[in-house]
């Protein structure tokens, strides 16, 4: 199997970058600015993949619709660099550098959520590459090291994760998207994998017979060829013969760094053979099983310091509407329009105040209580911020579960809300994807939701002119991009559609 890392290229620590800036300076060429042999190989990749998704049709893959998206908008911002005076720029350096870098990453980024697939792999190759890539030309780049490890990950090649999401920690003062605790559980798991791995060779001497690593040329068995043959043996009944080979096996697959997937499920084979052969019987594997449960627990999981949460009690939709029955309701935008005035005495007024995201505080513009947090579950603002509900949105159950026991801070919150109250208009209101094509934002989701319940006297909006006049947020939250004129203009439509009064700060929907 090929390993993760042979797609690292040759580290260029940003000469590239520099190079260029000295090749140009008192310049005024208007030639294209030069592109590393890194760049140029990603780039022809892209634009090869941008070809063959195309050719296959992913227009009812909506992941890989975005990732085709995405890469025609890196193909458009490279073609507009290299027609264009350079302006003194060079790579990925300079205003147009910019662009092609945040292409890039967006691309990259795509490519890691289309997963690892329904298209052989390659978009997690692709992931691999263009982490790389943008590594190569801007080795401080946050972002950079943060998509290498998430895409590290992915492909099972947690010890470079590690390094990678370390990495990412050491240029960064605000830990946004949880990377701490992530990496924290990775590092557990790596050490029970390797607790777990010296305890099949201290409790089977014989399996180091089969656990060299194969040197190359040498014509030594693959460690799936001795897995099977292992496996073989057992069949037959012949346990003393299959242990030796099922636990070399085992041994080379984690020297050899195999994917951490691929050991965990053979690793959970074994403990299943051995349990039969024992007919049923697992109180000699007990510590094994120990190691086992405990390196998986973690990688899902990472350790909380307080699994009570500080005492928050999870509440259903149920509950929720109790808690808002009767209550006049003002849902807070984070827009620039409301960031300039001086509504904050208004907004303060209301017996629920509900806020969003990456809301900023300016009490004079935009008041100062925050009853209700509603956060899309990958978003790591104002988690830390005390209000009476914490409501967290995804369409994942999976990444929702694994974003909440990261995110969550013990205390910041009295209530948090559950599975029932994860995706609102899917779930609760059953509108697929052909009913409403755009990824529901989390002001959307909590405003149809509090629509839907109608429990509220007064239901009003402020500051919602869907982001017409830029954004008002924390400001480790600005280069966040805001949802797109198609969703802004299909949630705009549906506010109006139901609005009772509208003037130029609120809009009352009851």
């Amino acid at each position: 199997m090929t390993k993760a890392r042979r797609l690292w290229p040759r580290w260029r620590g940003g000469k590239n970058a520099e190079s260029g800036r000295r090749g140009n300076a008192g310049s005024t060429a208007t030639a294209p600015p030069a592109v590393s042999k890194e760049l140029e190989e990603c780039l022809r990749v892209c634009a090869l993949h941008s070809d063959r998704l195309a050719a296959a049709g992913a227009e009812n893959d909506r992941k890989r619709t975005d990732l085709a998206a995405k890469l025609r908008h890196l193909q458009a911002v490279h073609a507009s660099a290299q027609t264009s005076p350079a302006s003194g720029t060079s790579g990925t350096s300079g205003t147009s550098g910019n662009e092609l870098f945040d292409a890039l990453l967006a691309a990259g980024t795509a490519a890691l959520e289309c997963g690892n697939g329904g298209n052989g792999g390659d978009e997690q190759a692709l992931a691999l590459l263009i982490s790389a890539t943008v590594l190569a030309e801007r080795g401080s780049s946050r972002a950079g090291w943060r998509l290498r490890a998430r895409t590290l990950e992915a492909a099972g090649d947690e010890i470079a994760a590690v390094e990678a999401y370390e990495r990412y920690l050491a240029l960064t003062d605000d830990d946004w998207y949880g990377v701490a605790p992530r990496l924290a559980g990775l590092r557990i798991a790596v050490r029970q994998q390797e607790d777990m791995l010296r305890l099949l060779a201290r409790e089977c001497p014989r399996a180091e017979e089969f656990a060299a690593a194969p040197a190359a040329g040498s014509g030594a068995r693959d460690a799936r060829d001795v897995w099977d043959e292992g496996v073989r043996l057992h069949e037959k009944g012949d346990h003393e013969q299959a242990e030796p080979r099922l636990v070399g096996a085992l041994l080379t697959m984690g020297r050899d760094r195999h994917p951490v997937g691929e050991l965990q499920n053979a690793v959970g084979q074994y403990l299943d053979l051995r349990i039969a052969a024992a007919g049923g019987d697992a109180s000699r594997l007990r510590e094994l099983i120990g190691h086992y449960a405990e390196q998986r627990r973690n990688r899902m999981r990472p350790p909380l310091t307080d699994p009570t949460l500080g005492g928050a009690d999870w509440i259903g939709v149920g509950e929720l509407r109790n808690l808002i029955a009767g209550k006049s309701v003002c849902l807070v935008a984070n827009s620039e329009s409301l960031g300039r005035g001086s509504l904050g005495p208004e907004i303060d007024a209301y017996d629920l105040v509900v806020r969003f995201s990456s809301y900023r505080i300016d009490a004079p513009a935009t008041g100062t209580r925050t009853d209700l947090h509603a956060t899309a579950h990958e978003h790591g603002f104002n988690w830390d911020r005390p209000v009476t509900t914490r409501m967290v949105f995804g369409g994942s159950a999976e990444k929702w579960g694994y974003s909440l026991r990261e995110r969550l801070v013990p205390g910041a919150q009295r209530y948090v809300t559950d599975e029932t109250v994860r995706w609102p208009l899917r779930h609760l209101g059953g509108v697929d994807w052909d009913a409403w094509p755009s990824v529901p934002t989390s002001g959307f989701n909590t405003l149809w939701l509090l629509d839907f319940l109608d429990v509220s006297p007064a239901l009003d909006l402020f500051g919602f002119d869907f982001y017409e006049s830029g954004v008002h947020r924390l400001p480790g939250a600005m280069r966040v991009p805001v949802t797109s004129e198609r969703e802004r203009t299909s949630e705009k439509a549906w506010v109006m559609e139901r609005a009772q009064s509208v003037n130029d700060m609120r809009i009352s929907l009851r």
